[in-house]
């Protein structure tokens, strides 16, 4: 009788996955590497590794070896995609683990101002350059406002699995800044998915009252959902899973189910992922404790692989046009300035001093991952063309790139303080380190 079900994955198909994945992995891990014995976050030599196996590097030295791997092929990125996917969400996951919510809670206010402002005035300064853009970077059937809008969007928000990672790879999640920079980057990270449920919205049926008010409205759902029902019914779980092994694959099911919710929602699945591992982070020491080897399997492995694979759609040969090289170095001086102008004011604004404003501002100008998700679904909808794509995901590596030496050097002068070492020694535990 014929069979309804859909074919198993080619034989073909699955070796060139794996020779993907097992060649951008090695590429990310050696380029990671070498960025930390450079001084620079471990992820942007990760993400120079789809650059390099993309066709800026490798589809110009060697178009056959690329044709091969088929890394251009519609279904066989969609693969990669969601090994990658995957990675992120975990990513997401796992880094909620860390953060201090007694700390997020004491500086609520002074994160919801430093972070709105962060978001408001680069969103106001990207719109403005996304009116004055040339027009070869938009769209043959382009829609001028809702490119400056995704324009917009694209350089007002934050990227907090990065943020996180170069926190971690820098060995600054201890302390007070790097957790308060992390509560800054969870209202920017929400207020940006929710911006681009907007700007999704709009570009498929044009901007209405529904498209602003239904983001709004799944979010304070999930916020009430998650604190009054799902936190005692995941803490009540997770006190009686005491086996290490089922632990892990307890919480990776509590933040993959956490991101379908969400995604289902018409939000995106990292908010989920957030959401569902802060509510793991409420329990207990120990049991948080038992998911060292997930943290570790997905810094070292998923996350190395994700921003890899995310490069490998920047195309550096389009920068060859003048006015496209202009158009990169005038959205980069704005994203810099915008981002680092709000994060500051913000930060002076609600009574902190000028080292810890200086830390706010440099920690919430990497955009990473988030400004290419950004980009990407822009060039899905047809909103951005590749040049304009390509432009976005400079910035984000730019940013990335600026950020620590700035950070370093701010954070020389600040003493670490009793507080801060007792959660190194937590940190230390959940990580393995002896």
């Amino acid at each position: 009788m014929p069979s309804d079900t859909a074919a198993p994955l080619g034989g073909h198909s699955l070796l060139l996955l794996l020779v993907q994945v097992s060649t951008l992995l090695c590429v990310a891990l050696l380029l990671g590497r070498l960025a930390e014995r450079l001084g620079l976050p471990a992820l942007l030599g990760e993400l120079s590794a789809g650059v390099l196996l993309g066709p800026s590097v490798l589809g110009g030295l060697a178009p056959g070896l690329r044709d091969w791997l088929e890394t251009s092929s519609a279904p066989q990125m969609h693969l990669l995609d969601a090994v990658g996917q995957i990675g992120v969400i975990l990513l997401v996951g796992v880094t909620a683990l860390e953060i201090d919510l007694g700390l997020v809670r004491r500086k609520g206010r002074t994160s919801l101002g430093v972070g709105l402002l962060g978001l408001l005035i680069p969103l106001a300064l990207g719109v403005a350059i996304g009116f004055a853009a040339p027009a070869s970077l938009l769209p043959a059937d382009h829609d001028r406002g809702l490119f400056a809008f995704f324009v917009g969007v694209a350089m007002c928000v934050s990227a907090l699995p990065v943020i996180a990672k170069m926190f971690a790879d820098m060995r600054l999640l201890h302390r007070d800044l790097g957790q308060l920079t992390i509560a800054v980057a969870v209202v920017d990270d929400v207020s940006g998915w929710m911006l681009l449920s907007v700007a999704s919205a709009a570009a498929v049926g044009g901007l209405t009252v529904v498209s602003v008010v239904k983001p709004v409205c799944w979010l304070l759902l999930i916020v009430v959902c998650a604190t009054l029902i799902v936190r005692p019914a995941i803490g009540w779980l997770m006190a009686r899973v005491t086996a290490a092994g089922t632990t892990i694959a307890t919480a990776t099911v509590v933040i993959l189910g956490s991101a379908a919710l969400t995604q289902a929602a018409g939000m995106e699945a990292s908010f989920g992922a957030l959401v569902g591992g802060l509510l793991i982070g409420t329990c207990t020491r120990e049991t948080v404790g038992r998911l060292a080897p997930l943290r570790a399997v997905t810094l070292s492995v998923f996350a190395p692989l994700y921003f890899a694979e995310a490069g490998l759609r920047l195309d550096l040969t389009v920068l060859g046009r003048p006015v496209i090289a202009l158009a990169a170095l005038c959205a980069l001086a704005v994203a810099v300035v915008g981002k680092f102008a709000g994060a500051f004011l913000g930060a002076r604004l609600a009574g902190l001093d000028h080292r810890t404003a200086l830390v706010l501002g440099a920690g919430m100008n990497a955009r990473g991952v988030i400004q290419i998700i950004v980009a990407g679904i822009g060039l899905q909808l047809g909103v951005l063309n590749t040049a304009a794509y390509t432009i976005v995901v400079l910035i984000a590596i730019s940013t990335t790139m600026m950020t620590p030496p700035v950070l370093r050097r701010a954070l020389s002068r600040i003493e670490v303080n009793e507080q801060e070492r007792a959660r190194l020694r937590r940190s230390e535990k959940l990580v393995g380190v002896s």
